[in-house]
């Protein structure tokens, strides 16, 4: 077997934020997602519409042509892109679809490229404990007008997500021809850049009060001759505040057959002496090797 896939779960650490907001405001409260366990708890999360959203946007900010959105092509239908992966970069690593309808009782068409950037959201690792932000308008006394009062739910803890990159899927199949397909320079220059878009992450969803950093503080990475996202539900904190590394290099055990290589990173001012030196790499590094992946896989 062949490696064909790059595999990162990764922790982030916030402090206070209102990540990303809900659509079910009640009593001028404005909630945050949250996903409810089996016990009762609630977990906030960001949901991976809004990463895969942060991601094309930090492509764009990189300076990468990204997709022009059009109309939709069917009444209602949901707005699209320029459906072309040779010419843009998001086309090509986020995919997308579009059907349109068939005219004069011809048959309808669709095109569609089904994303070769794999992205869970970034859950919370702690529960939502019902904190508020008091927030007052009172701009509107100049005029006469009262105050405008809401409150903005709130949360603070380290927040796990994953993504998942089929390198073998990058620069070719739907939407391209077997003529057109992108060299392996050009392949290459696309997946580095998405993971420079992964490790700088940043959403611009209320931000402007609840300025928050959601970057990779620790990564969890494989490069996977399977594609399977295998450190998804692994990566752990304990009371501690410290990462179980036992616990995931149980998983590199497990799936050894698998794997053709790892590695743990993390930011020492966020999750210091985790374990052995040569156990784990500092962020810098852990990047480095992934896009040595990166470079070995699209020689």
């Amino acid at each position: 077997m062949k490696p064909n896939s790059i595999t990162i779960t990764y922790l982030s650490k916030v402090s206070l934020s209102s990540l990303n907001g809900d659509d079910k405001d009640v009593d001028n409260i404005n909630p945050i997602k949250k996903v409810t366990l089996d016990n009762g708890e609630q977990l906030p999360y960001i949901s991976s519409q809004a990463l895969r959203r942060a991601m094309r946007d930090k492509l764009k900010e990189f300076e990468f042509e990204i997709s022009p959105v059009h109309e939709p092509s069917a009444a209602k239908g949901a707005v699209k892109t320029s459906l072309d992966p040779l010419k843009y970069i998001d086309d090509d690593l986020f995919g997308f679809m579009d059907a349109a309808p068939g005219k004069d009782g011809e048959k309808g068409t669709s095109k569609t490229r089904t994303s070769p950037v794999r992205v869970e959201s970034l859950i919370a690792l702690s529960n939502y404990k019902g904190d508020l932000d008091f927030g007052t308008n009172f701009m509107g006394k100049e005029i006469g007008v009262e105050p405008n009062i809401f409150e903005t739910e709130i949360h603070s803890g380290i927040y796990r997500g994953t993504i998942l990159i089929e390198l073998d899927r990058v620069g070719c199949g739907a939407g391209f021809t077997k003529e057109n397909e992108l060299k392996n320079e050009e392949k290459k220059k696309r997946v580095k850049a998405v993971i420079d878009a992964f490790r700088s992450l940043w959403t611009s969803g209320r931000q402007t009060r609840f300025l928050a950093d959601i970057s990779p503080k620790f990564i969890a990475a494989a490069f996977m001759k399977s594609k399977n996202p295998i450190f998804l539900e692994s990566v752990s904190v304990q009371e501690n505040g410290k990462i179980n590394i036992d616990q995931l290099k149980s998983v590199v055990s497990d799936y050894d057959k698998f794997i053709e290589k790892w590695l743990f990173a993390a930011q020492e001012s966020v999750f210091p002496q985790l374990g052995e030196p040569n156990e784990i790499k500092n962020l810098k590094d852990g990047f480095i090797e992934i896009e040595n992946w990166v470079d070995s896989y699209f020689k």
